[in-house]
């Protein structure tokens, strides 16, 4: 039986990690450039657990800190060479996917936050918010347990941003009264 789909063999699964590889600006771990090649039903996890170390010991990708793996010189310029092999579909799939990806890493990077336990027993959240060029805001607040503290911690960084055009519109409203 003809199986169907992009991927056929392990040449082709080394060919979409490379292609995915070549445009993920971040060491990725295994489980994610597993979410990453996902872009056809006949690729499984245990095509990306085969394929990864061979292509370490090929030269082509490189292990980094924390099992994260990286595309090395050598890999970008075989991918180069034989991307055009690869699906349409697949690889707009997976241009897509790499795109959040990089998008949804780079917003993380610029996000923080820090739960404190106070001495008096309740908890201070820390929450900034950066951009490429420097600190937008730091913000504290006191949350009085850590259930609270969690959830003030998690929900920031869903929501910094607007928290930050909500703080500056309010702020900036009143600018004529000020003047």
């Amino acid at each position: 039986m003809q199986r169907l789909g992009f991927i056929h063999d392990m040449l082709d699964v080394k060919i979409l990690i490379l292609f995915v590889m070549s445009r993920v600006n971040y060491p990725v771990t295994q489980q994610q450039l597993y979410e990453l090649c996902y872009q056809d039903d006949s690729l499984s996890y245990f095509d990306i657990c085969t394929a990864i170390p061979e292509m370490v010991s090929s030269g082509h990708l490189k292990e980094v800190e924390n099992d994260c793996y990286e595309i090395t010189e050598k890999g970008k310029e075989d991918g180069s060479m034989t991307e055009d092999s690869i699906a349409y579909t697949v690889k707009i799939r997976a241009e897509n996917a790499v795109t959040r990806f990089n998008r949804q890493v780079r917003r993380g990077s610029y996000i923080k936050t820090q739960v404190v336990q106070r001495e008096s027993g309740d908890y201070s959240v820390i929450m900034s918010l950066d951009d490429a060029m420097g600190n937008l805001m730091t913000l504290e607040l006191m949350a009085p347990n850590q259930r609270q503290a969690m959830r003030l911690s998690k929900l920031f960084e869903k929501k910094a941003e607007t928290v930050y055009n909500l703080t500056m519109t309010e702020l900036l409203s009143d600018e004529e009264e000020v003047d």
